[in-house]
């Protein structure tokens, strides 16, 4: 069988001399592994990096075999990226937030997300808030997705700055204010506000979906978070 689609390279693993098992995550078909020959050849070494983009065509004689690649870059950003520490961690915990869904499950709308954050990895005032967007939309994608649209206590749209940490829907200033120090921080830029991601919000930012990522993903798993999580934190919040 065989079938094309278009996706983002989010790992590439040795195989012999010259070929890689090369992971995709893909529009149509989710995110799905094959062999790619001569993927590390000094042709093609430069186009099959974790980051780019790609037209792929995957073979197999059975549709439960790992099947084999044909590759074609159509969006290369390995360069920006390896010039970037901020893009590099990014890119990694982007390829272990992917893993986390289910082989060969599609996930359009993910697969959209995450071409816009590689096109941005590289820029420090940009790559943070698009990472804890794709990290909302990772929730989401497995089930445990945020409801930020309203307040859970009144239904007000209006002065949402909390979320609630047992039902992870949002929760209004007034609705809030007698248990605040109870209920987690909900950055304005993520609660449709007209407010700058700046450091303080994006802080708040990943501390909202690290909570839920943790007891509601990783945690059941018996997984710890991604050591790119951590480093990519790190770069963030460097002196610019």
């Amino acid at each position: 069988m065989e079938w094309r689609d278009e996706g983002v390279i989010i790992g590439v693993r040795k195989h012999g001399e010259t070929s890689a098992i090369v992971e995709v995550m893909t529009r149509a078909h989710g995110r799905h592994l094959g062999l790619a020959r001569g993927a590390r050849s000094r042709l093609n070494a430069p186009a099959l990096q974790p980051g780019n983009s790609v037209a792929a065509s995957w073979r197999a004689r059975l549709d439960e075999h790992m099947g084999a690649w044909t590759l074609e870059a159509t969006r290369l950003r390995s360069g920006a990226i390896l010039d970037s520490a901020l893009a590099l961690h990014g890119v990694s915990h982007m390829g272990a937030l992917a893993r986390l869904l289910p082989e060969r499950d599609p996930h359009p709308a993910l697969h959209e997300t995450m071409e816009l954050l590689a096109d941005h990895l590289h820029e420090p005032r940009i790559a943070p808030a698009l990472m804890v967007r794709f990290e909302l939309a990772i929730l989401g994608e497995l089930g445990f997705g945020l409801d930020l649209s309203q307040c859970a206590a009144t239904g007000a749209r209006a002065e949402l700055v909390y979320v609630s940490p047992k039902s992870g829907r949002a929760v209004s200033r007034a609705a809030g204010e007698p248990w605040k120090d109870r209920l987690l921080p909900l950055p304005g830029f993520l609660a449709g506000r007209a407010e700058p991601a700046d450091a303080a919000a994006v802080a708040d930012a990943f501390r909202l979906t690290g909570f839920f990522l943790e007891r509601d993903i990783f945690g059941p798993r018996g997984l710890a978070m991604p050591d790119a999580r951590r480093a990519f934190l790190a770069e963030v919040v460097k002196p610019g």
